[in-house]
């Protein structure tokens, strides 16, 4: 069953559905364009950082404290719960709401550590093939992409680019209407596979 929604879920898809729906490259930290993209969406993406902002995630860390408590929380939230196709639960997470075209460009790359138990879970309008990169990130995550159902289609494990890297040449494609993102190798640890299923409310 695909994950309910509120109406306040289909204010937020109409807007992420801007950006996705002719197919998206996102960051895994995560900037999300689409591969069609017009001249204007590029420079907005290119020259974000030559403009101020008034956007929850361009404020999300405050005076570096990135506690559990504090981290994202500008943001909306929810509980993400993953669990097995029997319905075991595996593992949940806290997850800040990356539901428009400005957060999902942001996504992570502001963000300076990211806790245990604390993720982000992109939220887009349909399915489709994405693929994440990981710039300005300064730590490594791993990038699960769920279908329509939350049905989990995709792992990666993304490792914090090198001290000579910036990231960009990092890519991790999938496919999917749902990308969680939580910290490296939690999926590992945690034994989550393909198949395996996100359970959360919008």
């Amino acid at each position: 069953m695909t994950p309910p929604r509120s109406p306040t879920a289909d204010r937020r898809t109409v807007l992420a559905g801007f950006a996705t729906s002719l197919g998206s490259i996102g960051l895994a930290g995560c900037l999300n364009e689409s591969t069609e993209s017009n001249e204007d969406e590029e420079g907005e993406q290119n020259g974000r950082d030559d403009q101020e902002s008034e956007d929850p995630a361009e404020n999300a860390s405050s005076n570096g404290d990135e506690s559990s408590a504090t981290v994202h929380s500008d943001y909306e939230t929810t509980e993400v719960r993953v669990t097995t196709p029997d319905g075991d639960d595996v593992g949940e997470v806290t997850a800040a709401i990356a539901d428009t075209p400005t957060l999902q460009r942001v996504g992570l790359s502001e963000t300076e550590e990211l806790p245990e138990d604390r993720g982000m879970l992109f939220v887009y309008e349909a399915v489709d093939d994405r693929t994440f990169i990981m710039p300005e990130m300064s730590f490594g995550i791993d990038i699960i992409f769920a279908d329509e159902e939350g049905v989990i289609t995709g792992i990666h494990h993304a490792p914090e680019p090198g001290p000579d890297e910036d990231g960009s040449e990092q890519t991790y494609p999938g496919r999917g209407q749902y990308v969680l993102e939580v910290g490296y190798e939690w999926t590992a640890d945690r034994g989550v596979e393909e198949g395996d299923r996100l359970q959360f409310d919008l």
